[in-house]
């Protein structure tokens, strides 16, 4: 009854954004806020390093015929700015590195994924958390894509009229990598992490390429993609927000393409990295308060905080509740983490990231044994 009653209400609330009820204030579109789904990226442009195969004309990345990093821009000591050409997309997509405290000897990398907006609104990581100063005496490259809004960080199987071509785990999983470890001195050693939207889209990457990343982590991420839950939820992300068509992402629901990106089906594929989830209960929280960070005392945040982002982080415990259970089941070596209060908010998946960092950073310093 919880389950189907959990449906109706996000049908509902698709309902709402649709007509506009839902703004960028509220916590309905707390891992976004309104902007075009093709908006620029904002970086600094204090300095700039050409690579040394950049193309000849870089207006017309059509012209390369591999990915490859074409610029770097240096933000600031700590922070750099790649400009990626993806031959998969065919187009050129900001990428963001911190860069380690120790830059004398290698560093792992963790893949930092933004929400819905995919980092192309003031929703983001770095907009919304501390997580630049954070880092700042980690030794860690925290790499982060500027890019893909609403679109689940998938390989859609279909260019979409209004979200384009999207494929992003190509992007993420094969074209990527390479290119930071090619251009930073790292280790090798990678994990991901992402909230909202995103907390699905780690699983559905750890699963594609296995081995790829020692610990996984989701902040407040359903689980499931192809039940009624799972898929109230995209149509809410993808359709009514992004405007996209979610038949062009993993064709029609129900069918092959949406089990075979489903983290709660495939779970056992997760078998070899450690898995990492959090979630609050969707009750008023610690965070959720007039006085607490990001409401800055404003009523109408939080009324919209508490109210839709409670059902929404509702909806992502019951996901995360049934896939601690599966992977258990499974014996999928995870922690989840789930809190008695909390809203689907910033405030507590940048928590989040501070709890669970000390546990990725010791996966990513493990040596296999007999090393």
């Amino acid at each position: 009854m919880v389950h189907k009653s959990l449906v109706r209400v996000l049908a509902a609330m698709s309902t709402a954004v649709a007509v506009g009820a839902l703004t960028g204030t509220g916590v309905g579109v707390a891992d976004t806020d309104p902007a075009p789904p093709n908006s620029s990226a904002n970086t600094s442009t204090t300095s700039t390093t050409s690579t040394a195969d950049r193309p000849a004309n870089p207006a017309n990345p059509a012209q390369m015929n591999a990915s490859k990093i074409q610029t770097l821009v240096h933000d600031s000591p700590q922070q750099v700015t790649a400009i990626v050409y993806s031959a998969s997309m065919d187009k050129l997509i900001p990428v963001t590195v911190l860069l380690p405290k120790d830059k004398s000897k290698p560093a792992p990398t963790l893949y930092l994924l933004n929400g819905a907006g995919g980092g192309e609104d003031s929703a983001t990581w770095a907009a919304k958390t501390s997580y630049t100063q954070y880092f700042a005496d980690k030794n860690v490259y925290v790499v982060t894509p500027i890019g893909g809004a609403y679109s689940y960080y998938t390989d859609w199987q279909k260019d979409d009229p209004v979200l384009g071509r999207n494929k992003w785990t190509t992007f993420l999983t094969k074209e990527l990598p390479p290119l930071i470890n090619k251009e930073f001195d790292t280790t090798g050693d990678n994990a991901v992490a992402g909230i909202s939207m995103a907390g699905t889209s780690v699983l559905n990457l750890a699963i594609a390429a296995p081995g790829l990343y020692k610990s996984v982590a989701a902040y407040s991420g359903c689980a499931r993609t192809s039940d009624p839950l799972g898929l109230a939820y995209i149509r809410m992300v993808v359709g009514d927000r992004g405007h996209g068509d979610i038949d062009n992402m993993w064709g029609v629901p129900g069918g092959p393409g949406w089990v075979a990106n489903d983290p709660y089906v495939n779970a056992g594929k997760l078998k070899g990295t450690k898995v990492y989830m959090t979630s609050g209960s969707g009750l008023p929280g610690p965070n959720d308060q007039l006085n607490a960070p990001l409401i800055n005392g404003d009523p109408v945040t939080l009324g919209n905080q508490i109210l839709l982002g409670g059902v929404i982080e509702a909806a992502v415990n019951q996901c995360t509740e049934q896939m601690a259970q599966r992977m258990n089941e499974l014996g999928v070596e995870n922690n989840v983490m789930l809190r008695p209060t909390g809203t689907h908010s910033w405030a507590y998946w940048e928590q989040d990231l501070h709890d669970t960092w000390p546990m990725i950073a010791a996966d990513l310093a493990k040596r296999p044994a007999g090393n």
